[in-house]
């Protein structure tokens, strides 16, 4: 089995090199990464000026390959072509901070695994559920442990078409987490602020900030599994037609008239 590994934090990111290493024993692996952090970049395609790639090397001397695209380009280069022979599963991740609820929207690392559901190969993005305020290096072994048997168990199971797998892993020891969950997205509530500034010729600019996110960590969600110590797996599709509200549109009897 091929793998291509890559993520939205930048090709030396330690949850990169984390997962690279447990990804190995599995089959062969390329790894292609961003050669800058794209987090929050969304689903980005580049397609208004030419990408460059050129090869790197992880803090553990493993051979890799970079690009100034972004996430989505380097699933997008490596399916198209330019890694051969082409790969059966796409890994993203580890992204440090858990990808929740509407998260799936902003995060490069989700949208890298979604590129890969859109080409019709398997694809999953792993995230980490790191405290806001943890200090000190971040652990990354458990969820690239994780992260390795979920992949091995999931190349053996037909996944259907256009469907991705967004799996968020608690901080916790290994021998601490209680399982797995099969959950759907749960309601992330953002604090998001307005932080208008000044430059030195007294021009305004703007940052979007506020506090980090929270969410309601009801029972089935992937905030309350975490939350309950579980990992979690959520799978997303790539048509997100509300086909229940189909019938209401066509009640509401619209026209051109």
């Amino acid at each position: 089995m091929h793998i291509l590994l890559t993520n939205d934090d930048g090709i030396y990111h330690p949850g990169l090199s984390a997962l690279a290493y447990q990804l190995r024993s599995i089959g062969e692996l390329t790894v292609l990464a961003p050669d800058h952090n794209w987090s929050a970049s969304g689903h980005v395609k580049t397609l208004h000026r030419p990408l460059r790639v050129w090869e790197a090397d992880l803090a553990d001397g493993t051979k890799a390959l970079t690009t100034d695209g972004a996430p989505s380009d380097c699933v997008a280069l490596a399916l198209l072509g330019l890694v051969q022979p082409s790969p059966e599963l796409v890994v993203s991740g580890i992204n440090p901070h858990a990808n929740l609820g509407h998260d799936v929207t902003y995060s490069g690392t989700v949208t890298a695994a979604m590129e890969a559901a859109i080409a019709g190969v398997t694809g999953i993005a792993i995230s980490l559920d790191t405290p806001e305020h943890h200090e000190g290096p971040v652990d990354y072994t458990p969820a690239a442990v994780i992260a390795c048997r979920l992949a091995r168990q999931i190349t053996q199971l037909p996944l259907p078409k256009g469907v991705l797998l967004n799996i968020n892993v608690p901080y916790l020891p290994l021998d601490s987490i209680r399982g797995v969950a099969i959950t759907r997205q749960g309601l992330r509530v953002y604090r998001d602020a307005l932080v208008r500034r000044e430059d030195p010729r007294g021009r305004p600019y703007y940052w979007i900030g506020g506090e980090a996110p929270s969410g309601v960590a009801d029972h089935g969600t992937d905030i309350g599994a975490l939350a309950e110590g579980f990992v979690s797996i959520t799978p997303l599709q790539l048509d997100l037609t509300a086909i229940p509200e189909i019938p209401l549109l066509e009640g509401w009897g619209l026209g051109l008239d």
